[in-house]
């Protein structure tokens, strides 16, 4: 289908926590005429994100365990309609209602290359811990879409990056979010635009 001049590309965020992720994308896409941000999701009401957005004109929403079980979340993202959904260090697992509805247009971080250190329980600085506690000689980040299982969705981007074992816990958390933050967004724009 070729470009409608008029038409903007529709993203909803969502964040658990600093939201430095998420200011980041905002920040690469604000001169962008071809991308709306229709809302900023967050399960955390005192999440550094909601801070980090208040400089841009996106509406935010928190919200409870229940809501998004009980498929409120999933009412409100089928009337947004959005063109991608990012999930930006959120630390819930989507409803299979959500999933399915919006295949392929779910995508995730995660802080390592997966599918190591991945699942239930490897997100932040415990992935970075593991890798630590198995002198491991990299790590990296993976961009995926989300599927029903934690962090086994379909691979669309890896890049790592190489440690050593002077590197401390916090050394590999600090290489995996530069990494994070230089690639997350352009990554966003060629999975919009195929560019």
């Amino acid at each position: 289908m070729p470009f409608k001049e008029n038409y903007k590309k529709k993203i909803v965020l969502f964040a658990s926590g600093n939201g430095t992720n998420v200011e980041n994308i905002l920040n690469y896409f604000k001169n962008n005429n071809r991308v709306s941000f229709l809302k900023v999701f967050t399960n955390n009401s005192k999440a550094l994100v909601l801070k980090k957005i208040a400089p841009f004109t996106i509406k935010s929403r928190c919200f409870n365990n229940i809501e998004l079980k009980e498929d409120l979340i999933f009412k409100e993202l089928k009337l947004l309609n959005p063109d991608l959904i990012v999930l930006a260090g959120f630390l819930l697992k989507m409803p299979t209602s959500i999933i399915n509805y919006f295949q392929n247009k779910i995508i995730n971080i995660h802080p390592a290359l997966l599918p190591n250190y991945g699942g239930k329980g490897m997100y932040g600085i415990n992935v970075h811990k593991a890798v630590k506690m198995n002198n491991e000689k990299k790590s990296g980040i993976t961009i995926h879409y989300v599927d029903n299982d934690y962090d086994t969705g379909e691979i669309i981007f890896q890049k790592e990056v190489k440690i050593s074992q002077l590197d401390s816990v916090e050394d590999i958390s600090n290489k995996v979010h530069n990494l994070e933050l230089e690639h997350f967004p352009k990554v966003i724009e060629l999975i919009l635009f195929k560019v």
